[in-house]
């Protein structure tokens, strides 16, 4: 079987990649390039008025590095490898849809943005291009045909890892064309067998989570660099509409947050919701982050048929959630309502909730205001 394989430099998908080989496949390797040569950074800067472009962090997928720990691995496996330009691609779907949604008061999900917009669609079109049989990733999940004749989405053996939460807006066509090689393995069994067949990658490190956000986590630098005119000072109000100081941009601010607010109060505040009309950041007690309902739009099913009445699952409103019982309300338009059997703390508009009935991936949509 001919199988292109997505490869990030990463350990996960060097193996994907080697165990594929090993099988007898006939494998090619591909690295999407979704950040800018230096000189080519320092150009756009210029142009565009700014200090200096994002750059890949060294330990991020898909930067320089990555691109040559996934090279190595093709060379040393004996099969062609090949990097694709989607540097584009990448800046308008992850990054300034990253940035849009934070100056919007809401907090995004870049990596679901990234598989949706950025990696399957453009890789599947690809392999299709160059006359491959499958797709594979070394993404943690499993696919299977059930007795339905469709395709289903499930959690990965190694649960720690399980990586279905940002995979929810896969469809059939798409499934049915997927290879998940790692879905059935822990991740120590992957790097020992990395290491056993000599694989470079075996012990490096794991990515960031956020691949272009500075190491330590601060989006907050990223957003001030690309769009400084997003530091709009406005008010912090309590719960009642009470002003208790000044903050510098609601898109440095997330629901939850507790640190760097500013204020201070006899009792922990944490932000509680983002009022873009008012450009108010709005504070209260832990209490008052928990809510029993939740609107979501933008809803994709992974079967591609909704259901035609209200449905009970298991609901993750971020990736580390553990997952609450909640009753799925269809509503027109692609949309729907959760109602959650316990309150739910800090239910973030922007984020992703993600619906299973077990180990299986229902599909999921983004997180709106409290209905």
């Amino acid at each position: 079987m001919k199988i292109l394989v997505a490869m990030s430099g990463g350990v996960d998908s060097s193996f994907a990649a080697a165990s594929l080989k090993l099988q007898g496949h006939e494998v090619t390797g591909v690295t999407m390039k979704v950040w800018q040569d230096k000189d080519r950074a320092a150009q756009a800067s210029s142009e565009l008025g700014l200090v200096e472009m994002p750059k890949a962090p060294e330990n991020s997928c898909c930067g320089a590095e990555a691109m040559a720990d996934a090279r190595s691995v093709a060379q040393a496996m004996d099969f062609p490898y090949y990097v694709l330009n989607y540097e584009d691609t990448f800046k308008k779907n992850v990054i300034e849809f990253f940035i849009s949604e934070y100056m919007e008061g809401r907090t995004p999900n870049p990596c679901v943005a990234c598989n949706d917009k950025v990696k399957f669609d453009p890789l599947m079109k690809a392999a299709l291009g160059l006359k491959m049989d499958k797709l594979a990733t070394g993404h943690y999940a499993k696919v299977e045909m059930g007795a339905d004749g469709a395709y289903h989405l499930y959690k990965a053996t190694d649960l720690s890892k399980d990586q279905t939460y940002f995979l929810y807006r896969l469809g059939q066509d798409q499934l049915s064309r997927l290879l998940f090689p790692l879905g059935g393995m822990a991740k120590e069994e992957v790097r020992r067998r990395s290491e056993e067949i000599g694989l470079s990658t075996a012990r490096k490190p794991e990515s960031m989570d956020i691949c272009f956000v500075p190491q330590g986590g601060d989006y907050g630098e990223v957003i001030r660099r690309l769009h400084p005119e997003a530091a709009v000072e406005g008010p912090v109000l309590n719960t009642k509409g009470e002003e208790l100081g000044r903050h510098q941009g609601i898109a440095f601010y997330t629901v939850g947050q507790r640190k760097g607010l500013g204020v201070s109060s006899a009792t922990p505040l944490y932000v509680v919701r983002l009022d873009r009309t008012r450009n108010a950041v709005v504070v209260g007690d832990d209490k008052d982050l928990l809510s029993d309902k939740a609107r979501v739009s933008s809803v994709h099913w992974v079967s591609g048929r909704a259901p035609q009445g209200p449905l009970s699952a298991s609901v993750k409103i971020r990736s580390s959630h553990p997952g609450a019982a909640a009753s799925i309300l269809p509503c027109e338009n692609g949309n729907c309502e959760l109602h959650f059997e316990v309150p739910q703390r800090a239910i973030t508009p922007g984020q992703a909730a993600v619906f299973y009935a077990g180990e299986e991936c229902l599909g999921g949509g983004v997180l709106e205001l409290e209905s």
